[in-house]
């Protein structure tokens, strides 16, 4: 557990737990969780974040694989203090990381490029998500979105949680590998994020996918009935009883005073 613990610096004991029934190693996760805390393996917090004040609308969740991708940026810089930008691509429904292309500028023809070679290797998507960037509201996507006939949606400016997909997987891909790792060159990100998104992908168990990975997801995914967006009206039973008027008795023997 240890060295899984140090290799995978911020996994928790549950992602732990399956790794470790995965080798063989057949361990109650009450007794695990014990050892995780006297080694003091526990993962920290950095920081605290903001939380929503208000009503929040319930996100539909899409079916089927390709139905939905959620696009976005991420920003980082080498040892020498060059930027560079890495364009994240995720699968709202398998959550797999389809792309993670990292170059000092991507512009909004390179964008379209790096998604017209997804759709010719996986699919065409029902519909892409992304915020109202310069580059995703150039002419070269408005282009691209007419001629493919693909449905393209800008969330809310500064709605973020409209995005809400995408920033938590930015959020993990910054936690445990930008945050964590120093790169001298734009060839050793590359080679880092190739990696990092393969172990995502196929060995990384999810916790909302029933601890499967999203390889193993995507390879059985049925559409997900019980995921789908929640009943407006709710599922609390019909009453027995309809509710009285005002006025009206439901009583017909009801004693009257005399």
């Amino acid at each position: 557990m240890r060295a899984i613990a140090h290799e995978r610096r911020r996994f928790g004991y549950r992602r732990l737990h399956v790794l470790l029934k995965r080798d063989g190693y057949l361990v109650n996760h009450k007794k695990l969780f014990r050892l995780y805390r006297e080694e003091r393996l526990t993962v920290r917090r950095r920081g605290g974040r903001r939380r929503a004040i208000g009503t929040r609308a319930p996100m539909t969740v899409p079916q089927l694989p390709n139905d939905r991708w959620s696009l976005d940026f991420v920003s980082d810089q080498m040892t020498d203090g060059r930027r560079f930008r890495i364009l994240a691509v995720v699968d709202d429904c398998t959550r797999e990381f389809l792309a993670l292309v990292a170059d000092t500028s991507l512009s909004g023809a390179r964008v379209a490029r790096e998604l017209d070679w997804l759709v010719a290797e996986r699919c065409k998507p029902r519909m892409v998500v992304s915020d109202n960037g310069s580059d995703l509201t150039s002419n070269a996507i408005l282009t691209w979105t007419d001629q493919s006939r693909i449905a393209w949606h800008y969330i809310a400016p500064g709605k973020h949680m409209q995005n809400a997909f995408i920033e938590s997987f930015n959020g993990r891909l910054r936690d445990k590998l930008l945050n964590e790792t120093l790169f001298t060159s734009l060839a050793e990100a590359r080679v880092a994020l190739r990696c990092w998104r393969a172990g995502y992908n196929d060995a990384r168990p999810h916790s909302q996918l029933g601890w499967k990975t999203p390889s193993e997801f995507a390879a059985i995914c049925n559409p997900r009935r019980d995921l789908a967006l929640r009943c407006v009206e709710g599922s609390a039973p019909a009453p027995a009883a309809t509710t009285a008027r005002m006025g009206i008795s439901n009583r017909p023997n009801e004693l009257r005073p005399g």
